[in-house]
């Protein structure tokens, strides 16, 4: 009787086993099946596009609409350009204070930061836009008129000082990119092993030393939420449309007005 049970047992245990396989690899399906919907139904909707258009609309830079003339290039280049900009800005900040946070903080100061942080990523985009226009903006202007003139001979510095621009848009993009990057560096420090860094400690390596160790054992994890933080920066519609000036032109400086695609889609 008591191998018969046994037997019992072990034999609801794998039809458990099974079913709760099924049913999260069905979950898994679904979510492959969500991605294959979206691309087909956008490849289906802009085959009148492509149609007409082709390859050109993404490799001009006409916007034209009274002509009829389209081309996507200078919103391609103003969300790279924007995006990265935005990395270039918040990675360093964000890894500091994950680092800070998770490594360097006393344990009375760290959940008033982690609060903080999560606060910055809770607030709206409309309000960063509003902070954008009127704080920021003149900021940069202010920042754009005082600068050299030697410096505004170089192309990454030319144009008016306009306030608005590639500048202002990469600035509160990185602000808005920060908390999340931060958050998740935060969480992918907390899964390093102990024994990694008391092991650096063991071998006289200093704090500085041990942090790096961590963080290298912690590289993916973090290569993670830089990326997590771009794809905040590409999709991002309001706030930088309310700041980047809205001129599809493509320009490297930083002080010029451009586009990005989100902001077109908006307006």
């Amino acid at each position: 009787m008591a191998v018969s049970g046994r037997a019992g047992g072990t034999g609801r245990r794998s039809v458990t086993d099974l079913g709760f396989r099924l049913g999260t690899g069905a979950f898994a399906g679904l979510l492959v099946l969500i991605v294959a919907a979206i691309g087909f139904e956008l490849t289906r909707q802009s085959m009148l596009s492509i149609e007409k258009f082709g390859l050109n609309f993404w490799l001009t830079e006409v916007w034209d609409p009274v002509a009829g003339q389209f081309g996507a290039l200078p919103f391609i280049w103003g969300t790279l350009y924007s995006s990265i900009l935005a990395l270039a800005i918040a990675t360093p900040i964000a890894l500091g204070i994950a680092v800070f946070i998770s490594e360097l903080s006393p344990n009375w100061l760290k959940q008033p930061l982690v609060f903080l942080t999560e606060l910055l990523a809770a607030i709206p985009s409309i309000v960063y836009g509003l902070w954008g226009i009127f704080v920021l903006v003149p900021a940069v202007r202010a920042f754009e008129v005082a600068m050299p003139s030697a410096f505004r001979q170089l192309p990454i510095f030319s144009g008016p000082p306009l306030g608005v621009g590639m500048l202002a848009a990469g600035i509160i993009l990185a602000v808005m990119v920060i908390p999340f990057t931060s958050s998740v560096a935060r969480e992918v420090l907390k899964s390093v092993p102990a024994a990694q860094c008391e092991g650096a400690y063991a071998l006289g390596a200093t704090r500085l030393e041990a942090i790096r160790a961590a963080l290298f054992f912690a590289r993916t994890g973090i290569v993670g939420a830089i990326m997590l933080g771009f794809g905040r920066a590409l999709g991002e519609t309001m706030a930088v449309t309310m700041v980047i000036g809205n001129n599809p032109k493509i320009s490297t400086s930083l002080f010029a007005p451009q586009y990005t695609m989100a902001a077109v889609l908006a307006n």
